[in-house]
């Protein structure tokens, strides 16, 4: 195989077909340790001091524990500083701690989950198992807590001089010099706790923090969570070994949310303050950050209806808070994590004003726009205060591209310098200097590379190479490594959709198995590796395709808008436009397409066969929303509006009242101790097709919740079974 090295991203050219003879992939296989996409290191960050570069990083011979790693910037060489396995204690997490990973997606992941860097670059703090440690950089470990309750949101204060976390709803500070935690914030109860971030927050607004230090450890904002007015749901996670009930605070659309309240208080839990916010039942918090100086708080408090968000600076010591700035928007408006207070008092941060989501410079009631065009900014990354350098990801090249730029916002609008190569996928963090890049890359060819670089995008060192060389574990498979084709259809309304097409080698036709997500907030067709997953479904004999229908993100407002007040509407018209595309293709069999999906894709499963009879030649439907009554408020409000002021839109996009009109094969799959899409979606599915009497197939998993975690082979073989009964029964 050939290398070519490209502005710091070794690319693998595949090589040829029949130059080397592959091994079969099996389904054990694509989920087995090693990954056959090679390692994939989590939570990358830099020490304060730049020396090191500290990651989380799989165990070859189990890929879902994670130790932390160190990589030493100047040489390249890396380190094991903390084992996970000598610091386990096998004790068991809390049910809050459990669901709290799985709406981190992280429910299968082991060992270390997250970890925070001490100022003095010295130490660093680690949860493992539910209790905290202090780790030095010269591998030494001390147990920082060591109770059977579980010990949650930890973080060091940014001083150095603190550790705080949350156990059972207390917020707890801990000098780091000695002496006993300080439970510091207030009374906790069932229904009340301090320092965390509701469920909402953390499902919906992508918000995990719920409390936060101020750069000179003075002031602690605090969250305080009032489940009181949430309507309580018992939900059975039923497993193989029983029932288990719990009873869970479950804000569905149109009821009351819990009451969330922000407050200031010292290390030592003196001074207690009250922020004013208004009346917590009409909006969110949805970002807290503070200045520079430590002197404000900033605040975003999003309406509940989502069509207001304000900028709000909060006095540190009185708690008296005024409006700074404000977004408004006719549909929705999205969140995002671009808010960088500078030392002058003003803000770079990211607006869809003119509908794309671009940033902008607010100071003093001003607001200066500084990127501009038909294209999305992804993410602020980080600033260089001193140069007036910022550095961010977006698509300005592609929206099949994530790249990497940089930016000197003293020149508002000039065109953006694109830092990484052409035809990937980038992903990047920074250190808070301005100085050092850590970017993650990957292309249709070639599995995701870490390294790290210098401010011009300069590659200094690897830090996970994954060299797909002869030992790569993806080796023996590589030479049937089939690279995806790409291409656009076009809507109703003009606005085109990417696709991303995987089929076999040769003219086909072959049955296609059409993947399909479908919902807001999501970006699924790009130029990344591939899931090893659909290189096997090709080698089965199966076309694999996807397509971002109208509703994905990254695209402009215009393009995610006409989903407003209408779930399963212009989503179900582009997949079925693209259907029509696909029977036309000589190299797809038109009798033998299925569709198949997860949790909005589910849902977009029922959705296409109940629009689209005798269309598909099968569906799978997992884990499906099918009344969105049953959603939670901030997801579902978002898009349908409120049911208790108006029902009609979820009337119109429920999957329900069509159930009758399913005439072609369905698998419906569910995890039954799902807290997210919970077990009575599809329940209520099989009930409306068993009284419409249609035929369905079932496949549920005891004690498995929303991801399924560790039943990956068991699903595709339950799929792929129902395939071969019903798409393709006597063969391709």
């Amino acid at each position: 195989m050939k290398r070519i090295l490209l502005a710091g991203l070794a690319i693998t050219t595949i090589m040829s077909a029949g130059s080397v003879t592959a091994e079969p992939l099996s389904l054990e296989r694509v989920f087995a340790s090693p990954a056959l996409t090679g390692p994939r290191p989590r939570v990358l960050k830099l020490s304060p001091d730049g020396r090191l570069a500290t990651l989380l990083k799989g165990r070859p011979q189990d890929r879902d524990r994670f130790d932390l790693w160190a990589v030493d910037t100047a040489t390249g060489q890396s380190r094991m500083l903390v084992d996970s396995q000598k610091l386990a204690s096998a004790g068991s997490l809390s049910e809050a701690e459990r669901m709290n990973r799985e709406r981190q997606r992280i429910a299968d992941v082991k060992g270390i989950t997250q970890y925070g860097w001490a100022p003095d670059g010295q130490r660093l703090l680690v949860p493992v198992d539910g209790d905290l440690w202090v780790a030095g950089v010269d591998g030494s470990v001390q147990r920082l807590t060591q109770t059977p309750e579980t010990e949650t949101d930890a973080r060091l204060s940014p001083r150095g001089q603190f550790a705080s976390f949350v156990r059972d709803g207390h917020l707890y500070v801990q000098p780091l010099a000695g002496g006993a935690a300080r439970d510091i914030a207030g009374e906790a109860t069932a229904k009340v706790a301090w320092g965390v971030a509701e469920f909402i927050a953390q499902e919906e607004l992508a918000r995990f923090d719920g409390h936060w230090w101020s750069p000179d450890d003075a002031r602690i904002a605090v969250a305080r969570v009032d489940e009181t007015p949430v309507k309580q749901v018992t939900r059975a996670a039923i497993g193989a070994d029983g029932t288990r009930l719990f009873t869970q605070a479950y804000p569905a659309a149109g009821t009351a949310n819990a009451l969330v309240t922000l407050w200031l208080v010292n290390p030592d839990g003196s001074g207690r303050t009250a922020i004013d916010l208004g009346n917590p039942a009409d909006h969110y918090i949805a970002r807290v950050a503070w200045a520079q100086d430590g002197k404000t708080l900033y605040v975003q408090r999003l309406t509940r209806d989502q069509t207001r968000l304000d900028i709000m600076a909060v006095d540190a010591i009185t708690g008296a808070a005024r409006v700074l700035h404000s977004e408004t928007a006719k549909t929705w408006i999205n969140l995002h994590n671009s808010f960088e207070p500078l030392k002058d008092g003003s803000i770079l941060w990211a607006s869809e004003a003119d509908g794309f989501r671009h940033l902008y410079r607010l100071n003093g009631g001003k607001s200066v726009q500084l990127t501009r065009g038909r294209w999305a900014v992804d993410e602020l990354v980080g600033v260089n205060e001193k140069d007036g350098r910022l550095w961010f990801t977006g698509f300005a090249d592609s929206t099949l591209e994530k790249n990497v730029y940089a930016l000197d916002w003293r020149k508002p609008g000039a065109t953006p310098q694109r830092l990484t190569a052409p035809g990937g996928w980038h992903e990047a963090t920074m250190d808070k200097a301005g100085r050092r890049l850590i970017i993650t890359s990957t292309t249709p060819t070639q599995p995701a590379q870490v390294w790290l670089a210098d401010g011009q995008g300069k590659r200094l060192t690897w830090i996970e190479e994954n060299r797909l060389d002869a030992n790569h574990p993806y080796a023996p498979y590589l030479a049937s490594h089939v690279v995806p084709e790409f291409g656009t259809l076009t809507a109703a309304d003009g606005q085109t959709g990417d696709w991303r097409l995987l089929k076999p080698r040769g003219p086909g036709p072959f049955p296609v198995l059409v993947q399909v997500y479908g919902g807001p907030h999501a970006h699924n067709v790009h130029k990344r590796f591939p899931a090893v997953i659909e290189q096997y479904l090709v080698q089965q004999g199966w076309a694999v395709f996807q397509l971002d229908n109208r509703g994905s993100n990254d695209r402009g407002k215009a393009f995610e808008d006409p989903i407003h007040l209408r779930l399963g509407g212009v989503e179900v018209q582009d997949q079925l436009q693209a259907l029509a595309w696909i029977k036309q293709q000589p190299w797809a069999r038109p009798d033998k397409i299925a569709v198949n999906g997860w949790s909005y894709g589910g849902y977009m499963v029922l959705k296409l066969l109940e629009a689209a009879p005798g269309q598909f030649a099968a569906g799978i439907s997992g884990a499906p929303v099918t009344r969105w009554e049953l959603y939670d408020t901030a997801y579902t409000e978002r898009y349908l509006g409120n049911p208790s002021v108006d029902a009609g839109p979820y009337q119109r996009s429920g999957a329900l009242g069509d159930a009758g009109k399913i005439k072609d094969p369905l698998l419906l799959i569910h995890g039954m101790a799902d807290d997210n899409v919970v077990f009575e979606n599809s329940l209520a599915m099989m009930t409306a097709l068993q009284r419409a009497k249609t035929p369905f197939d079932l496949m549920v998993y005891p004690g498995a919740t929303h991801a399924t975690p560790g039943l990956e082979v068991h699903t595709w073989i339950t799929r792929l079974q129902f395939l071969g009964r019903t798409v393709a029964p006597t063969g391709f």
